[in-house]
Order: structure tokens, then C-alpha cells, then sequence
């Protein structure tokens, strides 16, 4: 599924791109997998039904992380995903030493429906089920047929500490890759795509054996504009500890779909 001879063949430009962007280290990848086997996996994807749990800081966001059997070309697309060579590909570009989460743990699929959107913010920075992994990147497979600009939904990127900020175009066949970090904000604004379109991709989320932690764990932390209402400046101010609360007595069911 993936265009390895392409990827391959180009990893010397891809690692100078993604080590050297603003405001954090990034790409897009273009036809990253091959056209034919893209196509056919893009005419069987479901509309997804699960609501994603991210409240008042997203809307009309559905996920699937247990996407493998829908069709023999996700299977593939998982096997080639989480292959070692796909994985060596992915070390070298990077410059971090990262496996892919086998589980697709809140991966997967993800679709936006009729105005969705989805606040910028950090994501959590260990594994929720095996905490000595450190997560490190996020790769976001792009599935928007026939995108276009005035559709919206480009990827933002912005530095928390500097401001800085950038965005990534969400075409057909482009793979996003971004570091993960507790500075790398990112989200999309209200999307206008036409009707019975979705904002389309394919998560995976890549990880550090680590043996002692690299920093203090952090749940999501939410960014919300200047004008958003009092309840949702509240809510992002207090969604850590409230977060860190509802651990004790309950676990996230991201996993059961």
C-alpha cells in the first residue's frame, strides 16, 4: 500500500524538510501510498458512527482506531504502517527512534462531518495503557478526495511558547507527519466540505521505549481562541486537573472501538 520505492528514494529530502520546518518539525507528503491500492481503499470506508470524546473543544468528530478488518486494504495498509521498514523509513526522516502503537490507540480512522472542528492543542505525551512509552509523532494519512482550499480544514500548526504557526494542506493521499511535543498546538477550524464529504484521514501515533520518564506526564491540553464563550475558557483552564481526577475513577473507552 505504501509507495516504499518513492519514499525511499527521497528520504535524504524528506529527513532535511522535516528536521528543518517552522515552527517544529513537520511534512507533507504527497502520493505517499500507491494510486490504485489508495483509491480502492478510499471507495470502502464507512461513515463512522463513534463520537470522538473531546466535549465542547471539538464537534462532529468520529473515530474508528480498530479499522484493520473493514477490508483486505486496510489490513494492508496496518501491516505496512507497522512493518520495520516502514519504521526504519520513519527513524531516519525523524531523527527519533520510534515504533508505531500497534493498537492505533485513539487512531485509526477519523472523519469530520457537516462543520466540524477541532481546537488547537497538545496532545497527552504517554501511552494511556503502557506508560513507558513516550509519545513522539504523529503521522495523519490524508483522505480528502478532490480537496479544495475553500473546503477549509487545513491542519494548523502552532509553537506554544513562540507563537509561531504554519498549516498543512489536507489533499488526497498526503501523509502529515509532526513531533509531539507539550509545545506543538495543532487543530482545524469549522470545515465547509460539500455535503456527504467528510474531513477524511488515517491516524497512527509513533513511540519511545523510554525506561525512566522524559518529562512529567500531561493528559491533552486545550487552546481556545479570544473569543470563544466564558464556559469554554473555563473548562480549557481547569481540563488538566479535572482530567487527572476522572483517572481515578474511571478509564478512557477510546479502545473498545
Amino acid at each position: 500500500m505504501i509507495n516504499f520505492e518513492y519514499i525511499e528514494a527521497n528520504k535524504e529530502k524528506f529527513r532535511k524538510e522535516f528536521l528543518n520546518a517552522k515552527p517544529f518539525p513537520h511534512i507533507g507528503i504527497d502520493n505517499f501510498c500507491e494510486k490504485e491500492k489508495i483509491e480502492l481503499l478510499y471507495s470502502k470506508i464507512p461513515e463512522l458512527q463513534t463520537k470522538s470524546a473531546d466535549y465542547i473543544f471539538a464537534a462532529e468528530k468520529y473515530e474508528k482506531s480498530k479499522f484493520r478488518d473493514i477490508a483486505p486494504e486496510f489490513e494492508e495498509l496496518y501491516k505496512d504502517l507497522t512493518s520495520k521498514r516502514f519504521q526504519e523509513w520513519l527513524k531516519y526522516v525523524t531523527n527519533e527512534d520510534v515504533f508505531i502503537d500497534a493498537s492505533f490507540y485513539g487512531g485509526g480512522i477519523h472523519q469530520g462531518k457537516k462543520s466540524s472542528f477541532l481546537d488547537m492543542h497538545a496532545d497527552f505525551n504517554y501511552h494511556p495503557l503502557n506508560h513507558k512509552w513516550f509519545r513522539n509523532l504523529n503521522l495523519l494519512l490524508y483522505l480528502n478526495k478532490d480537496w479544495q482550499k475553500e473546503w477549509g480544514g487545513e491542519l494548523k500548526l502552532e509553537h506554544k511558547d513562540t507563537g509561531e504557526k504554519s498549516e498543512i494542506d489536507v489533499p488526497f493521499n498526503r501523509m502529515a507527519i509532526m513531533l509531539c511535543r507539550g509545545y506543538t498546538l495543532h487543530g482545524y477550524d469549522p470545515i465547509n466540505f460539500p455535503e456527504g464529504r467528510y474531513r477524511t484521514s488515517i491516524a497512527s501515533y509513533a513511540y519511545t521505549l523510554v525506561d525512566k520518564p522524559l518529562e512529567a506526564p500531561r493528559t491533552t491540553s486545550w487552546k481556545v481562541k479570544e473569543n470563544a464563550s466564558p464556559l469554554k475558557k473555563l473548562a480549557a483552564a481547569i481540563w488538566v486537573p479535572a482530567v487527572k481526577i476522572k483517572s481515578m475513577f474511571s478509564k478512557s473507552k477510546t479502545a473498545d472501538h
